[in-house]
This record gives structure tokens, sequence and C-alpha cells, in this order.
């Protein structure tokens, strides 16, 4: 399943392919946390005890395993402090599970199902932890559409949106536009699926918003050399050669 939103930054949508289609949400569900905690009006700058013990869904605990995670530098702080401000960076930047789990924590379930419905979000939702495996064996899961990434995308706060372009992982959406062009994204994949969301900043027109889930046999679950990341960044390209068609549909 392949799913797909292009849409002027602020406007309606102007493609549309399988919009509403849910997936895994995978990390994409980082980025309505990272609004959550922007939006909560606690102290970023906390410093808390880094851990690996979460409470489930299901009213057990649960931990993250290193080897599924992209960023070691929390792990090495495992009983140490860390502040809620460098924990949500992690999160965002190198897409570290644990630091998100800290900070989901921190926020809690609710204001993050809030970031979804302030978005206008029909049917995605971060309703559990990374690795709640207890959780999704009871039917709870994180899900997504391509049309609710692209609202929530369009919903988020400037400074929101400036701590995303520093996501190092410039694959996906990232590898099919000119080197150096500006975006503000997030992407997530493990073995079966691949999602990229951004908002894209060209020098010559106005931005625009692409959205992008993949879910199929494509996707290897590497965090580079994926064929399914290939097929994502072949299609930001495209989006990239459109752009300025797309310009003049937005208001």
């Amino acid at each position: 399943m392949l799913s797909m939103v292009v849409a002027p930054r602020g406007s309606e949508p102007a493609v549309l392919r399988n919009a509403d289609a849910l997936h895994d949400a995978a990390s994409t569900m980082k980025v309505a946390v990272l609004a959550a905690l922007h939006r909560s009006g606690l102290d970023l700058d906390e410093r808390i005890p880094v851990v690996n013990e979460f409470r489930s869904v299901t009213g057990g605990s649960y931990g993250n395993s290193p080897e599924w995670d992209s960023d070691p530098l929390p792990w090495e702080r495992i009983g140490d402090l860390a502040s809620v401000r460098w924990l949500a960076g992690r999160m965002v930047t190198h897409s570290s599970n644990l630091a998100t789990n800290l900070c989901l924590a921190q926020v809690g379930q609710a204001a993050v199902a809030r970031v979804w419905r302030q978005a206008g979000a029909t049917a995605s939702g971060s309703p559990r932890g990374i690795e709640d495996y207890a959780g999704r064996d009871a039917g709870v899961h994180n899900r997504v559409s391509a049309r609710d990434l692209a609202r929530l995308l369009d919903s988020l706060e400037p400074e929101v949106l400036a701590l995303l372009e520093h996501n190092v992982h410039r694959v996906d959406i990232a590898a099919g536009l000119p080197p150096g062009t500006r975006l503000a994204g997030k992407n997530g994949w493990f073995p079966g699926l691949r999602h990229s969301a951004a908002v894209v900043y060209p020098a010559d027109v106005d931005p625009y918003v692409l959205a992008v889930c993949y879910t199929g046999s494509l996707a290897s679950g590497r965090a580079v050399d994926d064929p399914a990341a290939r097929l994502l960044a072949r299609i930001s390209a495209g989006v990239w050669r459109h752009r300025h068609v797309l310009a003049s549909c937005g208001v």
C-alpha cells in the first residue's frame, strides 16, 4: 500500500493517493509527542532520570531494546539525568525510541491525542509507547494516514518545525531533493514499512507539504539502502520537479 498527499503549505491537497489508508505509524508518531511537549507548559530544562521501564497501556511494564534504537546516546545515560529538552531533541533528530518513551511519560497520552485532534486528524493517533508489545497484542495500535500526517505538519508552530529541520536521517523525501534544500520532517521505518512526511522549502517558490506512507515487501527496515527509501526519494524528486505547478495551486 502506497499513500501520498502533496499540498501547498497551508492549502488543500493538490495530489491524493490512498490518503486515508491507515498504516502503522512507526517513528512518525514522535512528531505528535514533540508538539505535545511544546504545548504542555512543562519545564523542558528539568532533568529527569533516564530509565528503561515504562507503563504499558495494559497496566504492566515494558522497556525498549537497544538493538531496535537508531540512537545510542540516550542509552549511555541510563541511571543518570537528562533534560526533557535534550531528550526531545534526540527523539526527532536521531529518532531515539528510548527518548521518545521518556518524553511520552512526561507529557502523557492524553496530550498527544489532543495534538492529533487539534490538527484535524480523523483516524491517526498514538495511544501507546514504542515497543509496548503487550499493548499492541491487546489491539492498541499507533496508526497514521498520509492525510493526517500532512495535517499534523501544517498545524505545527514554527519553533517545532525548526526542530524537525535537524533530522539527521537524510533519506526518503530528503534524498529526492537537491543537496542543501531546506526541509522539516520526520521519517519512520522498520521491516515492512517506510514513511516520511516533511515541509519542503524551495528557494524559488512557496513551501509545500509531502507525506508518503508505504507498507509492503520493498521495505527492508534498514536505516539506509532500503528499496522503499529509494522509492520515496523518487516520489520526492518528482514532486520537486513540479513544484512551480504545485505552488500555483495554493491560496
